[in-house]
């Protein structure tokens, strides 16, 4: 039998009756899960520099611990000196045990070492999923300092079950995410 992760079970143990309190379903089955976790990096100077993809990639290989996909131009556009088929970006889809070990290492190590971190905004997009922007990758502790040739950020969207945002957020809360309280 597999070692299962503290998340999960947390998830299982805390946050489904906690949910299905608040809420009043009726069963475990109604509460919302997060199905998973995309990381993108978007790279618009990999027109000019070709090693950026493969620096951002190998990135975002040690912080997820899977292989990134690369993500082409699909047109033309010349004001961005873009050509159909140029390399423009990087993603990785996380699910399942993956999906938890990185949630649980976002929410306990990356974020609290942002500098003057005072919570992530509560902006849902009306589904029940959120999308939370990362300046710089330094904040990962998988990260080498020295090898560091360009600061990027990346986007990072937790996909779940939920219906509605105040599902969705009240999810992600208990999962431990450090909205910022609303005035």
């Amino acid at each position: 039998m597999s070692k299962e992760n503290s998340t999960k079970k947390d998830y299982r143990e805390r946050i489904v009756p906690a949910l299905m309190k608040e809420f009043g379903y009726t069963t475990p089955m109604q509460v919302p899960v997060l199905e998973k976790i995309v990381i993108n990096r978007g790279i618009g100077d990999a027109t000019g520099d070709k090693k950026l993809i493969e620096v951002a990639s190998k990135e975002l290989a040690l912080i997820t611990g899977q292989k990134p996909i690369v993500r082409y131009s699909k047109k033309d556009i010349s004001n961005f000196k873009l050509r159909k088929g140029m390399p423009i970006g990087v993603m990785v889809t996380l699910r399942r045990e993956k999906m938890y070990e990185f949630l649980e290492r976002l929410v306990r190590i990356a974020l609290p070492r942002i500098r003057d971190f005072k919570g992530i905004k509560s902006d849902l997009d009306g589904r029940g999923n959120y999308t939370l922007g990362v300046d710089e990758q330094i904040i990962f502790p998988e990260i080498n300092l020295d090898s560091i040739t360009k600061i990027m950020g990346m986007n990072i969207t937790f996909v779940t079950s939920a219906n509605t945002d105040e599902e969705g957020f009240a999810l992600l809360r208990e999962f431990g995410l450090p909205f910022q309280k609303k005035n």
